[in-house]
């Protein structure tokens, strides 16, 4: 499909709070510093397709028998996380509870190795999953009978938008989806995250990724080499290592181009959503997309950071987030008024292919 040029217009802007600037500060505080709601998770254990792994699922209906909600023809919120999250994530929990209050259902499936327990095969998972995804989607549209959304935020949301974009109109069993912070490209994402302050990132997504694999190699000798995995001081020689050649690519560069989610943008048929802030350290404001297909809002608020997007009053709130997400599936059904304010400054860059 050919890229589209891209039609802007205002609406209201993101506020961050004066007294948290910054894109460092809008990421970190949220995560660590604010309060997460109370969610009540129902957990599943499915067996993967291949018969050998499993995948954990929590579903934000505890207390609800799964013959309740397979009937009840309420929407359905399904939450794809990020690198190394899980249920219990900032973004996850706050999302979930805004849909319980909802009296919607939700869903957070963790990529393997994620939910607190090891997998079984000789995998993990990875930006580009879309495969992954496909049988998950599946698998619970058939469990739903009301409206089903999905969302994926920073990784999990480069993998939706990749699944989108190659199931194209086969992916209109999704009637709407929001891909938060996902790091578009992928490249530049790493470059991104290798140098100055954004190393800090780095080191603690490799405090959790190294002893998981570490751990799977006294499982599968010789997976990996385990010398290269401890010099790893960065994501590009980590997915060199162990990503990408587990995963079926040649190497990091291959892994990162092929994955990267601003390829298949224009390929996308189901109303979406792509909300990255221009301050998120993860991937720079230069390196966002000015085009995408028709289905595909683009949305580059100046502040946020990376899955942030607190609010005032002090100590902040991070609801803003979750908000937005279910104000857009609102929309995509009807049931919202389109957010263009009638009187409001020039604010948030917002390209509609």
């Amino acid at each position: 499909m050919a890229a589209a040029s891209a039609a802007c217009r205002d609406i209201v802007e993101y506020k961050a709070p004066l007294w948290l600037p910054g894109g460092h500060l809008q990421t970190i505080y949220p995560a660590t510093c604010i309060a997460k709601p109370p969610v009540a998770f129902r957990r599943e254990r499915w067996d993967t397709p291949c018969g050998f792994d499993f995948i954990d699922v929590d579903f934000a209906d505890a207390g609800v028998p799964a013959s309740v909600s397979t009937s009840e023809a309420a929407p359905f919120v399904l939450l794809f996380h990020g690198l190394e999250g899980s249920s219990d994530s900032h973004y996850a929990r706050s999302l979930m509870a805004a849909v319980h209050a909802r009296g919607w259902h939700g869903a957070i499936p963790h990529f393997r190795g994620c939910s607190g327990e090891a997998n079984r095969a000789p995998r993990f998972y990875h930006s580009g999953d879309s495969e992954e995804l496909d049988w998950i989607i599946r698998r619970l549209r058939t469990r739903y009978t009301g409206p089903f959304y999905v969302a994926g935020v920073s990784l999990g949301g480069n993998a939706l938008l990749r699944w989108l974009g190659e199931q194209q109109h086969g992916a209109d069993i999704v009637d709407a989806a929001v891909a938060v912070s996902a790091p578009l490209d992928l490249a530049a994402s790493g470059a991104a995250l290798s140098s100055g302050l954004n190393r800090v990132y780095t080191r603690m997504f490799l405090q959790t990724l190294k002893p998981k694999a570490l751990a799977k190699l006294e499982h599968f000798p010789g997976l990996f080499d385990r010398a290269r995995l401890l010099a790893a001081k960065d994501l590009y020689a980590f997915d060199n290592v162990v990503t990408a050649p587990l995963h079926g690519f040649r190497d990091t560069d291959d892994y990162w181009h092929r994955a990267s989610a601003k390829h298949v943008l224009n390929d996308i048929t189901v109303p979406t959503l792509v909300l990255n802030a221009r301050n998120d350290p993860f991937l720079p404001g230069r390196h966002l997309p000015s085009s995408a297909a028709p289905a595909v809002t683009l949305e580059y608020p100046a502040s946020g950071g990376h899955v942030g997007f607190p609010t005032a009053p002090f100590p902040g709130r991070i609801d803003w987030l979750a908000q937005r997400i279910l104000h857009f599936f609102d929309t995509a059904a009807g049931k919202a008024p389109d957010p263009v304010p009638t009187c409001a400054p020039v604010a948030t860059q917002v390209c509609q292919a």
